[in-house]
C-alpha cells in the first residue's frame, strides 16, 4: 500500500480555508477513482500554545504506486491537484511512500 500525504502550512484566513476545503476540496478528492481511504488531521496547538509546524495533512490511501499514478494522473486527480492553488494560501508539500 502507498499513501499520498498533503501537509498544508497555516493559510492566511483559517475559515476561508476550512469553508473551501469541506465544500469544495473534498467533493473533489472523493471523484478520484482508486483511493482505498481517505484521512484528513487537523492539528492542534502545540504544548505551550503555539502553532504546530503544519496546520491540516490529507493522508489518501492507494493499493501500489501505479494506482498511485493512474489516480493522480486521472482528470479527476489532475483537477484536485490543480485546485490546491485556489485555497492553500499558506504553501503545501506533498509527499508519497510505501506504507509499513
Amino acid at each position: 500500500m502507498v499513501k499520498l500525504t498533503v501537509l498544508y502550512k497555516h493559510p492566511t484566513d483559517p475559515a476561508a480555508f476550512e469553508s473551501y476545503y469541506a465544500a469544495t476540496h473534498m467533493p473533489l478528492v472523493g471523484k478520484i477513482q482508486g483511493i482505498l481511504k481517505a484521512e484528513v488531521t487537523k492539528f492542534l496547538p502545540e504544548a505551550d500554545g503555539s502553532n504546530p509546524a503544519f496546520y491540516r495533512m490529507a493522508e489518501l490511501y492507494f493499493e501500489n504506486p501505479e494506482a498511485l499514478q493512474e489516480s493522480m494522473g486521472s482528470a479527476e486527480g489532475q483537477a484536485t491537484a490543480g485546485d490546491l492553488a485556489n485555497f492553500a494560501t499558506g504553501g503545501f508539500t506533498i509527499l508519497s511512500g510505501v506504507v509499513g
